[in-house]
């Protein structure tokens, strides 16, 4: 058996890298776990991931916390907004194939942008909820 947090992140980066409206919004499929070096932007970075035990008294389940992270040098906080409506459009309510495990639902809880400390990034944070349970 996988772990659960593992293949939430693969279903989801599926997702992400098979959906046009994400893609569009991006340029190219171009989504990490961790970023290469020399990266164009605008791209998407997982960023940090909690899960923790949600257990029934007859199923095993776990309760997961998503950030994903939009990165974007264009003028104005649009191009990261942009990118966040097509990654919440993709992920929220949606039935991804989770292997191993059953994908309860996956809930957009938040999101934000902001300047990043260098004056030129924006920063966009999205935050989603996850509930599996093993197969």
């Amino acid at each position: 058996m996988s772990s659960a947090a593992f293949a939430l992140q693969k279903a989801i980066f599926e997702t992400l890298t098979n959906d046009a409206a994400t893609l569009a919004a991006l340029g190219a499929p171009r989504i990490y776990d961790d970023a290469p070096a020399r990266v164009q932007f605008p791209f998407v970075t997982f960023g940090q991931s909690t899960a923790r035990d949600w257990s029934t008294g007859s199923d095993d389940g776990y309760e997961h916390l998503i950030t994903l992270n939009v990165w974007s040098r264009a003028r104005g906080g649009k191009e990261a907004q942009v990118v966040l409506a097509a990654v919440r459009a993709a992920l929220h309510d949606q039935n991804l194939a989770v292997s191993g495990h059953h994908l309860v639902n996956l809930r957009h809880e938040h999101s934000e942008v902001r300047r990043d400390g260098d004056g030129e990034t924006f920063h966009g944070v999205a935050r989603f909820r996850a509930v599996t349970e093993v197969e």
